[in-house]
């Protein structure tokens, strides 16, 4: 075997360039910044383009689900509110109705 083929220059390329791709590949999927040519390091995004820590992320949509908990609680009762109203048979409600306008 020739060291100074060009089959051999080949594949020594082409196992070096399929290392680097597994370790790359390796390393984003778990999470580890990958080294980029131009930039420096490339660090794990989640694509919402935010930086803020996980507990602190827990923390402030465990607050939005609370406030839509309590939007959904709201507009539930307005909603029975409305299907009242609407199924009513008798003329009762529709006379406050027609005394308030």
């Amino acid at each position: 075997m020739e060291f100074a083929s060009p089959f051999f220059v080949l594949g020594i390329v082409a196992i070096t360039t399929g290392g680097w791709l597994v370790s790359t590949w390796i390393r984003a999927r778990h999470g580890y910044p990958i080294e980029n040519e131009f930039w420096g390091m490339s660090h794990k995004d989640d694509g919402t383009g935010d930086s803020l820590a996980p507990s602190r992320k827990t923390e402030l949509l465990a607050n939005e689900n609370a406030e839509m908990k309590g939007r959904i609680a709201r507009l539930e009762e307005r909603i029975a509110v409305l299907e009242r109203i609407a199924t009513d048979r008798s003329r009762r409600l529709s006379d406050e109705i027609e005394t308030l306008r």
